[in-house]
């Protein structure tokens, strides 16, 4: 069994995959999600839980489809994990240029809500713009 454990550990990293981030229990954070002046959602994390809701202006505006993560536009989405459509915005930590980041501005490589802070703004995979809520 030891040789399958290395492979379900090694794969994800093997194919480019995010490792699941969870956040500190004591840690509180919140995210406005937005394209162009829309307010798309809310992401927040508060004792080791994260949630996504779209907002009001989102549900009424209809000309936007649903995230796929998140299909239900009136359900509150809760996990310890961050999903991975957010996690995407999180570049490689192996990459020479991201590890002299966290070693310069002291991110340890599992603070999920540091590193979304730090990298999650702006990502090639989707035109929607992450914010830290004031």
């Amino acid at each position: 069994m030891p040789i399958v454990n290395f492979f379900k550990k090694q794969l994800p990293e093997w194919l480019g995959l995010r490792k699941e981030l969870q956040a500190s229990p004591h840690v509180k954070a919140k995210f406005l999600l937005t394209h162009h002046d829309l307010l798309i959602g809310t992401l927040s994390v508060s004792d080791g839980i994260w949630q996504f809701e779209y907002s009001d202006e989102f549900r009424r505006d209809g000309s936007y489809r649903p995230i796929v993560e998140f299909p239900d536009v009136n359900e509150t989405y809760r996990s310890p994990m961050l999903w991975q459509f957010f996690a995407s915005r999180i570049p490689s930590l192996e990459q020479a240029e991201v590890e002299e980041i966290l070693k310069r501005e002291q991110i340890e490589e599992d603070d999920a809500v540091r590193l979304l802070q730090r990298f999650g703004k702006r990502t090639i995979t989707n035109p929607f713009q992450l914010d830290v809520a004031a």
